[in-house]
């Protein structure tokens, strides 16, 4: 006999013992009874809840969440959001301006954690992975999770990954598989430790996967997610008003500036990188608007670049959500940031990328982003600033996922948890369900503004 599951319209309820197949979505607006299960692969639409019980059956705040960078809090939230009363935030002040920590925790609807780690921000990059590395063994020792959850490539994701991993305790890493090649890169030695350690590798794209995989990697430990970056930014996109209210409070005109971010070590720990890279801003022919990150501000004042710096609009960090009003009314955007080389793919704007190399080589070979020395600025921007290149970029497809990455990486994360484990042996870890269900990740149109 053969049993069908009942797959309720939206906003309709799911009858008490019915079954939601594997794979598929709960619709918008429906609800699942007390008691139900939320099983392998199903996915919870943004904005539900599940009622007690429903779901991710294991105890509270047994799924630590540790990140320290402003980019860790944007891409973990929907993590954390669907994760749930599972999630338990721990942050290490890797970033350790206070206030611009809380405006980022604010942007994406969350406090700032209760747990946080002391002496780890202001600190030089071994000093952190020290500090992080000591301090969190102590504190997952103390209240020992069932998974630990860590993102990226920072130092934090370094020595969280180690931390868990010395402790026995399962580790997902987040935006996994990534590598620029480059080992001049203090990123890419913090993927390739976490790579090592990670019991469950979270990929954005079939790239990422590959490249564990030719590293030795085993299939079952790699799930493709996307990327959460995706449904971050369509969750926090402003709207056209907010938009042009934004214009209008820094003064500039649709389409007819650039928005600039400078802050990795390469191209602001020397001299004649950083005047060449702000002389370079201060000659396109449009005004640029430079949100400046704290290490730039410190090396400017150092350096003795104010002159250079005063051809631009220099402005204080802004939080993510203006970060993006902005971006997606600008005409090219420069950076040398690697979240920012997502984000331009979901705006649908053009990119200059300030670097030697890039770990998001999708991105470049979408179209959106072309990668550039600092004497070649202003070539480049003319490049990709051209009436052919915007429109051309405009109905093309984010090679990052579907904007449902965030659901994916938590049911992974809570069948990881779940499973029985032997502390003493650590075992090749079995691919979940959820990620069998999944699949490869489609691309996501065109977000509107």
């Amino acid at each position: 006999m053969v049993t069908r599951a009942v797959v309720p319209p939206t906003g309709a309820a799911l009858p008490a013992g019915a079954a939601l197949p594997a794979g598929a979505a709960l619709p918008a607006g429906a609800a699942l009874p007390a008691g139900a299960a939320l099983p392998a692969g199903a996915a919870l639409p943004a904005g539900a809840a599940l009622p007690a019980g429903a779901a991710l059956p294991a105890g509270p705040s047994d799924i630590a969440v540790v990140f320290g960078t402003r980019p860790e809090i944007i891409k973990l939230a929907p993590v954390i959001r669907a994760l749930g009363p599972r999630a338990r935030m721990i942050w290490t002040g890797q970033h350790y301006d206070a206030n611009l920590a809380e405006l980022h925790f604010s942007g994406v609807g969350m406090a700032m954690p209760v747990e946080q780690l002391s002496g780890v921000g202001g600190t030089e990059r071994g000093e952190q992975v020290v500090a992080v590395l000591s301090g969190l063994m102590a504190n997952l020792n103390a209240h020992r999770p069932r998974a630990v959850v860590v993102q990226g490539d920072t130092n934090t994701t370094n020595a969280s990954a180690q931390a868990a991993y010395y402790l026995g305790i399962p580790v997902v890493h987040v935006e996994a598989g990534l590598r620029s090649w480059d080992r001049a890169m203090p990123e890419e030695i913090n993927r390739m430790i976490v790579g090592v350690v990670a019991d469950l590798h979270c990929c954005a794209t079939e790239g990422n996967a590959e490249h564990l995989r030719a590293a030795g990697v085993a299939d079952d430990a790699i799930v493709i997610t996307g990327n959460p970056i995706v449904e971050a930014i369509v969750a926090m996109l402003p709207g056209c008003d907010d938009q042009e209210r934004l214009l209008a409070a820094y003064g500039v005109e649709d389409g007819r500036f650039v928005l600039a971010t400078i802050h990795r070590p390469e191209n602001v720990d020397h001299p004649r990188q950083l005047a060449t890279i702000l002389s370079s801003l201060g000659d396109l022919p449009w005004p640029v608007v430079l949100p400046l990150h704290p290490r730039t501000a410190r090396r400017i004042a150092e350096f003795d670049l104010e002159a250079l710096a005063q051809r631009l609009r220099i402005t204080p960090p802004i939080d993510h959500r203006s970060f993006l009003g902005l971006a997606a009314r600008a005409r090219v955007l420069v950076s040398d940031s690697g979240g920012v080389q997502e984000e331009v793919t979901v705006v649908k704007k053009p990119l200059v990328v300030v670097r030697r190399s890039t770990e998001r080589p999708e991105a470049v070979a979408a179209g959106f982003a072309r990668m550039a020395e600092a004497s070649e600025i202003v070539e480049a921007v003319s490049a990709m600033a051209t009436t052919v290149v915007v429109d051309r970029l405009k109905p093309l497809p984010c090679p990052f996922g579907d904007g449902h990455a965030g659901e994916r990486i938590a049911a992974a994360a809570a069948m990881l948890a779940d499973r029985p484990t032997d502390s003493s042996l650590r075992q090749p870890t079995p691919r979940p369900q959820a990620a069998v269900a999944v699949g490869p990740v489609g691309p996501v149109g065109p977000v509107g503004s």
